[in-house]
């Protein structure tokens, strides 16, 4: 079976930890928690009738007083960058890690969650924004993990780009 490694990435409080636990037990929390360090949660999935488990590693938010540890990122095969649709701020911390993922494992299949859809009217990230994230290449999937809304989506649509990214299984003769 296809094991794979996907990284949880965004600043401090966007909803990295309720969307794993959304996506992994179908459970939300109004709790607020801090991440400390890094959790590692399994899901298995399967795409094509090809049976892959996710190594979800939440890892704690990025913020002017922690940053992510690179040996974190070693070994990912994917990730996801979440955004607090609330706090525009969130777009530059996600940059950051786009971009500090590239410079240490290079370029890796990614997808973006604008997270907390159920506050849309508070939201600071517009849609002239979202669309150009867009333009760019960005996968970017609006959700809510407090509701459930485009949790299964993003994390399937994730899963499908690490499948076709995957090199061909070996044969032997």
């Amino acid at each position: 079976m296809m094991q794979k490694k996907v990284c949880m990435l965004g600043g401090f409080a966007v909803g990295k930890t309720s969307l794993v636990r959304r996506y992994v037990t179908n459970v939300f929390s109004e709790h607020y928690q801090t991440t400390i360090g890094v959790t590692v949660e399994k899901k298995m999935v399967t795409v094509d009738r090809q049976d892959m488990m996710l190594m979800l590693w939440d890892l704690y938010g990025e913020d002017e007083f922690q940053h992510v540890r690179e040996s974190y990122l070693r070994g990912s095969s994917g990730y996801i960058l979440v955004l607090d649709g609330t706090r525009k701020a969130t777009l530059d911390t996600a940059r950051l890690l786009q971009q500090t993922v590239v410079r240490t494992v290079g370029p890796l299949p990614f997808v973006v969650i604008i997270n907390k859809s159920d506050l849309q009217s508070e939201w600071e990230i517009d849609q002239p924004v979202i669309d150009h994230l867009r333009e760019q290449g960005w996968p970017v999937f609006l959700g809510s993990a407090k509701l459930g809304q485009g949790v299964d989506e993003l994390f399937a649509r994730l899963a499908e780009m690490l499948l076709s990214a995957a090199p061909p299984p070996r044969v032997s003769r």
